[in-house]
């Protein structure tokens, strides 16, 4: 072999090695603080004159937002295409299987609902969108999270935005509030999950196991192992272009439900991990059963006064973020960061379904699972609350004060006063 010959020979084998070395660099290190800062990023107060250096960064990453742009859209008008081909119409079937035994524990009803068409739908989600921006940028309105830019957000703060490339949707999904199936809707648009080689075809058909596995998902905080230091630049080229939704619901209500379904079930997850240490801090139990079971059948279960002291401790968040389904809608979904495109609310939930499944395009071939109706009504606050002491009351309220403002929920008077 003639020295050229190996010369190029090994220049092949560098060059694949250093690919191979920037990939596991890469896929080790992630982007937390090494991402592209784009025009959709917050603009800071103050901006010193660019070096060349940052001149040359600029005009690269301009060069990036065009690149990723078509390939973007390329890749949607392929989808377009393939949708029309393999696409037909998806029906529910509004019966429970055996894996919606825990829907059926807590008080579901998966008869079908016929949702209430009124003219004024749109109307309706143009106020709670001007309301929750402009409430985003009045001073009035405070909280931990809120002046932060979206590069700031830590890639692990993502973990609750599902995307769906096919159809160009992102969704938000906030626990306690039709999370499970929204889920689903998700998993048959973007054909995520297959059941014997084939995409689900109807949302009740896929087992709630699988709804609530994160592997099942693709979210925005997986994107840094995908895309490298391009992740955060090409998250905000999809928030532009993609239609944004999510859910909520009266914030204490929310925290009811939660309440039951995690501590008033057995869930030996939730008792380990949070239902000992309540029970042992408010409760003044020293010794507690291995097991939920045993829990249950002495008589030691975590009282709702016992969840909202939980809830105030200031020592709760040093040792870990709230769990997801009594955390903040407004530090899950980060709605002062992501213009959203469609607020759903569960006191609305078939209407607002109905109305979001035509916003997307695909009502004729696919219907929301039949809604359910849970026991934990509105009405029910007074009674849940009328054991907690007023000033638990008013600090709880300020704790989930944005949650309530945002999404246009009334405060709560009644409960916050003698």
């Amino acid at each position: 072999m003639t020295k050229p010959r190996l010369f190029r020979l090994w220049l092949v084998l560098g060059s694949v090695l250093m690919i191979l070395l920037i990939i596991v660099y890469w896929d080790n290190v992630g982007t937390a603080h090494f991402y592209l800062h784009t025009s959709l990023s917050r603009p800071h107060t103050l901006e010193s004159l660019p070096t060349p250096g940052q001149r040359e960064e600029k005009e690269f990453a301009s060069d990036v937002d065009e690149f990723l742009d078509k390939l973007l859209s390329s890749g949607s008008k392929q989808n377009d295409l393939s949708r029309k081909k393999t696409e037909q119409p998806l029906l529910a079937s509004g019966k429970p299987a055996l894996s919606h035994l825990e829907e059926s524990v807590r008080g579901y009803d998966w008869s079908p609902h016929d949702a209430q068409q009124s003219a004024d739908q749109g109307q309706q989600q143009a106020e709670r969108r001007s309301v929750l921006r402009d409430f985003c940028a009045n001073s009035s309105l405070a909280f931990p999270t809120k002046e932060r830019s979206f590069d700031d957000i830590p890639n692990y703060e993502l973990n609750h935005l599902i995307v769906d490339d096919r159809h160009g949707v992102i969704y938000c999904y906030v626990p306690k509030v039709a999370c499970t199936n929204w889920k689903r809707v998700m998993i048959v648009l973007s054909e995520s999950l297959l059941d014997g080689g084939a995409p689900y075809r109807d949302p009740l058909d896929i087992p709630r196991e699988h709804v609530h596995n994160s592997s099942t998902h693709l979210t925005f905080n997986k994107f840094w192992r995908r895309y490298g230091k391009f992740s955060r630049h090409l998250m905000k080229i999809k928030l532009k272009k993609y239609t944004k939704f999510l859910f909520v619901r009266d914030p204490f209500v929310r925290l009811i439900s939660a309440f039951r379904s995690k501590f008033e079930l057995e869930n030996d997850e939730f008792y380990r991990k949070f239902a000992v240490p309540m029970l042992r801090l408010y409760a003044n139990h020293t010794s507690l059963p291995a097991s939920v079971s045993e829990a249950f059948s002495a008589g030691l279960k975590v009282s709702f006064a016992n969840f909202i002291q939980y809830l105030l401790d200031p020592h709760t968040e040093k040792l870990a973020p709230f769990n997801e389904h009594w955390r903040q809608v407004s530090r899950l979904c980060h709605p002062c960061q992501i213009d959203y495109d469609f607020v759903g609310k569960l006191e609305t939930l078939d209407e607002d379904a109905a109305q979001l499944l035509r916003l997307l395009k695909v009502d004729t071939r696919l219907h929301f699972p039949p809604s359910y109706r849970n026991r934990t009504a509105s009405s029910w606050e007074e009674d849940w609350f009328a054991k907690i002491p007023l000033a638990w009351r008013q600090q709880l309220y300020k704790l989930y004060e944005a949650d309530f403002v945002l999404f246009g929920y009334p405060k709560p008077e009644n409960l916050l006063r003698d």
